[in-house]
Formats: C-alpha cells, structure tokens, sequence
C-alpha cells in the first residue's frame, strides 16, 4: 500500500488532482477541503488510502492522517464504499462524523457545504441506519475508534424480525 506522497501538484481538477513523484504523475481522488489547499507547482504532502477493485487501483487522498483513517473507518460499515466516505468527509469533519455516529445523530447540521450529517451526497435513506448500525456493532477497535462504547439489550421481537441485526451492539456513553 501507498501511506503518502509527496512532491509538486501537477494538476487540479474538480474531484482529484496529480502529484509527480519520480517523473511519475499519481491521479489522487480527493474532497473539495484537501483540494482547496493545493497550488498548481506547489510541493505537498498526501496521505493516502488505496482502494483495490478488480479492474482498477485507486488512491485517494487526504490532508491529515486523521481524515485517512476515518476514510478507511467508515468503508467497514455495510454499503459505504469509497465515494460515501469521501463525501462525508467533504460535508463533515472527522470530529463531527465520529459524534454524529457516536449520539445517532443523522440529521445533524453540517459545518461545510450546507449539506446535512450523514444525508450527505451518495446517503440513501436506507444507507444511514444502517452505518450508524454498523458502527454501533463494530467489534474490536471500530467501536472505540467512533467514541462507542457499552452493550444494549435486544428487543426480543425486533430480534426475531430481523435476525441479521439480532445483536444491535453498543450505546454511546
């Protein structure tokens, strides 16, 4: 895997940018906040997530460290891909994202864009629930990483509806 890159901008477009790195220019996917500090000609220094499909490699790029792992985070949750985890980010800041989660919160107010929380673009309504769900379940570091932490009892009948969600995971203290 590729941590960072560094080098100067050779290019700016509207959702990614190419950084040279030894004569060689590496198309990064990036939010409008990680773009918006970049200069044509200017040195900088990514930190990198790279995403492996069967017909291609991707990297997508961040400012912070912190915005990375968030990235990779939230692509554990079932039905987020890249392009939701990069769209929360660009309406969200790692901070906000990991409350939103933490309370369930899935309305609440973004500080950029004007958009909303987690109804940011590429959110289906069915997509929320089920991230705020996702992550309330996740087990080992995932859960302690969203501020999550403590067990909450299952309703009996919801269990029997739903037996993929039997166990509903952990409450925010």
């Amino acid at each position: 895997m590729i941590a960072f890159v560094r080098g100067p901008v050779a290019a700016i477009g509207v959702d990614s940018c190419v950084v040279e790195v030894g004569g060689v220019g590496l198309l990064l996917h990036c939010h409008p906040g990680t773009l918006a500090g970049l200069r044509p000609g200017q040195e900088t220094t990514l930190h990198t997530s790279m995403v492996v499909r069967e017909d291609s490699l991707t990297l997508y790029a961040f400012a912070d460290d912190d915005e990375r792992t968030l990235f990779e985070l939230l692509q554990t949750a079932s039905g987020v891909g890249p392009r939701l985890a990069q769209a929360a980010l660009a309406v969200l800041s790692p901070d906000q994202i990991r409350h939103a989660v933490a309370t369930e919160d899935r309305r609440r107010p973004a500080a950029r864009g004007g958009r909303r929380g987690l109804e940011g673009p590429g959110a289906r309504r069915p997509g929320r629930p089920r991230l705020v769900r996702s992550r309330r379940r996740g087990g080992g570091d995932s859960g302690r990483a969203a501020g999550c932490s403590g067990h909450r009892p299952v309703r009996p009948r919801a269990a029997a509806r739903r037996p993929a969600h039997a166990v509903e995971g952990v409450r925010p203290r």
